[in-house]
């Protein structure tokens, strides 16, 4: 990979775009907004789903973003997919913007995540050092409607309970704590001062405090398992778990197709101490994309290993890459990952990120919706193995990171759970849209929360038939896929 020299790598964004024009309201005036949409876009509207006549076909929507993925990693995304109509939803982001593109919205435009299903949210480590929770997965972030990020995060729950075999009032308790929750804590931070909203942040004890009254004993037990095992999470345990010697030199181990090193894509003799090369120079233009003291941090680091690693369901088969560099000796690791930045599936929707590298969209995605985000979090454009021009994204590879067990929840746990996502969404939505305005919007009846609970049903269902859509597509031979490791 090379860099491209190219100001749009630093700086970001295009070139075009006019300084934007803030307009300062008065609260009076932003609840006046608020009412006013509902009468545009009534709360109960939020509730119908139906299958347009011209809705594009789902399959052929995978098939369309396979063509930028890595042909051999195609297969297996599908595999993923094919485990349950839940593992088909994190990877159907692409399909579900598509049929919210046409349904109801109040007209409020906030960073949204894009694909914030509740397997997107998880804890990690802030700079001082605070386990905390937040969305962690922002690839599809742009300004968009926030009622988009809330349909998706509650058809999630919906979905995650039919998986695990809950009832159907079961299931519509936990999707409506989720809206509820979002709803309250929206009217929270719309009463709250710009910087209280902007520091406000879900630590993990507070998390478990919030979690105590819905759990048994058990069940507290082993949430404080997770998070302990969290904070194990680091380049060190990565280090030890993905690295061994080779020859007196540190290097990751090959476990194909998910690992595979840098050597095995590009043979000796084929050109790999110019790509050694230029991943040391993509590095050192990497930094600059960081704060000062950070980019100081990183220069006391030396490029040691590379080897290709296959991320989560969404995004198996774009390009990511993780990074191994050593400190003060070798036992002072620090692991980057280097992955994909793609356009957003939400762009033909909603419009063109302001942003000319889409490495920068999600790192400025990230940066506003998180409440810390990792001291590594950068961008990049480089030219590909394949002479292909990619953005890039880099953070580090583990930071305490650790994602809720959904695979063994029960209602309640999963209902506490729910209640935290939304209140963490609607602290994300805060930082950026106009919160007095949705506030306002939303009430404090529960019209919102019966909406949302309908569609989140209803929209299931669609999940259903689009998974069998997959199903049918592989038996037939139209697509291919494996299970991998």
């Amino acid at each position: 990979m090379s860099n491209e020299s190219r100001s749009t790598t630093t700086s970001g964004a295009r070139a075009a775009t006019a300084p934007r024009k803030v307009a300062h309201l008065t609260p009076d005036q932003r609840v006046a907004r608020g009412k006013a949409a509902r009468n545009e876009t009534p709360r109960r509207s939020h509730g119908s789903w139906e299958q347009a006549t011209n809705r594009p076909d789902p399959v052929a929507l995978l098939e369309e973003q396979a063509t930028s993925r890595v042909p051999e990693l195609v297969p297996l995304r599908y595999g993923r997919m094919l485990v349950s109509p839940f593992t088909f939803y994190r990877g159907a982001a692409l399909i579900m913007a598509s049929d919210l593109a046409p349904t109801p919205r109040s007209g409020f435009i906030t960073q949204i995540c894009g694909d914030a299903h509740l397997s997107n949210f998880g804890v990690f480590a802030s700079p001082e050092r605070r386990l905390l929770f937040d969305i962690n997965d922002f690839d599809e972030t742009l300004p968009g409607p926030w009622e988009w990020d809330v349909k998706r995060l509650a058809a999630s729950f919906e979905i995650a309970g039919r998986d695990r075999g809950f009832s159907a009032a079961d299931r519509r308790d936990v999707v409506r704590s989720c809206v509820a929750e979002y709803r309250a804590r929206v009217q929270l931070f719309a009463a709250a001062r710009n910087l209280d909203v902007w520091y406000a942040h879900i630590e993990v004890d507070k998390l478990l405090e919030i979690l105590e009254s819905s759990v048994t004993k058990k069940q507290r037990a082993k949430a404080q398992a997770n998070v302990a095992k969290a904070r194990t999470r680091d380049s060190m345990q990565a280090f030890t778990k993905l690295t061994h010697e080779v020859d007196g030199q540190r290097r990751i181990v090959s476990a194909p197709p998910l690992i595979v090193p840098i050597e095995d894509l590009v043979p000796e003799g084929s050109g790999r101490d110019d790509v050694e090369a230029e991943l040391r120079g993509l590095i050192r233009s990497y930094r600059r994309t960081l704060e000062t003291d950070r980019r100081e941090l990183l220069e006391s680091f030396d490029y040691v290993h590379t080897a290709r690693k296959v991320v989560g369901v969404g995004s198996v088969g774009t390009r990511a890459w993780i990074l191994l560099l050593l400190g003060r000796d070798g036992q002072d690791p620090l692991f980057l990952q280097a992955k994909e930045a793609q356009e957003s599936v939400l762009e033909r929707f909603v419009g063109a990120s302001r942003y000319a590298n889409h490495g920068q969209r999600v790192v400025a995605g990230q940066r506003l919706m998180q409440a810390a985000s990792d001291i590594f979090l950068g961008w990049q454009r480089v030219n590909g193995f394949d002479g292909e021009v990619r953005d890039y994204y880099l953070r580090q590879l583990r930071d305490w990171k650790g994602s809720a067990d959904v695979d063994t929840m029960s209602a309640g746990v999963m209902s506490a759970y729910a209640r935290v996502c939304g209140a963490t969404l609607a602290r994300a939505h805060a930082r950026s849209g106009d919160r007095i305005a949705i506030a306002s919007y939303l009430g404090t009846s529960d019209a919102f929360d019966r909406a949302i609970a309908d569609f989140a049903s209803a929209y299931a269902d669609q999940n259903e038939r689009d998974y069998e859509a997959l199903v049918a597509a592989v038996r037939s031979g139209r697509l291919e896929a494996e299970s991998g490791m």
